[in-house]
């Protein structure tokens, strides 16, 4: 059974509180998107497996933990979702990107998919798909979807925000997928946005309206 972490590390939770303003421009906006997504990186990629290698210090011979080839896959929900892919980079260097396009539908609240490009050997990937918000969940539900029938069988999900609808859906639909969240909110108002939430974090990651 999966699991759902709300990373409430001080770090993060600050971090978090400069994104909510609503005076943050884009730059900041950007950079702490960033900040986020690798300490979150590093939490999501607590149990990768290690095997032992020797190397040869300056002192002497010794054996150390490397990570054991897993491959890695890091899969942005277009477009916010690129906002949170360098940070996950700057761990994870190695890893392959993927992209899946989504947008909602302002009336239904449903997502509808545009794009969809994941690497050749995504079923040999522990995939990370990463998107700053989950409101209704919608969109998440359907990337992973779309992900597990490229052949995807280990997938993580990071948000920055999340509402308790998105996370009750996600849950729900993809019993098997854990959740890696920044902040936990109160809820979705009628609009379907999160509340008090930070705005459209799209918008304020490309400094759009």
């Amino acid at each position: 059974m999966a699991k759902t972490l709300i990373l409430n590390h001080p770090l993060i939770q600050h971090k978090i509180a400069i994104m909510r303003d609503k005076t943050t421009g884009t730059k900041a906006f950007k950079e702490l998107a960033k900040e986020i997504s690798m300490l979150m990186c590093y939490e999501a990629t607590r149990n990768l497996a290690t095997k032992d290698k020797e190397i040869e210090t300056p002192i002497t011979k010794t054996t150390c933990k490397v990570l054991a080839g897993r491959k890695l896959a890091v899969v942005p929900i277009l477009r916010a979702g690129l906002g949170m892919v360098d940070g996950m980079l700057a761990l994870i260097p190695s890893a392959k990107v993927g992209h899946i396009g989504l947008y909602r539908n302002e009336e239904t609240l449903e997502p509808v998919e545009y794009y969809c490009k994941m690497p050749s050997d995504i079923e040999e990937r522990d995939v990370f798909v990463v998107d700053p918000m989950l409101a209704t969940g919608g969109s998440a539900c359907d990337a992973i979807k779309l992900i597990k029938q490229k052949g995807a069988k280990n997938i993580k999900f990071l948000c920055l925000i999340a509402a308790p609808e998105g996370i009750k859906k996600l849950e729900e639909t993809h019993p098997d997928v854990d959740i890696f969240c920044a902040s936990l909110d109160e809820k979705l108002n009628e609009h379907g946005y999160i509340v008090p939430g930070l705005g459209d974090a799209g918008d304020r990651i490309f400094g759009t309206k």
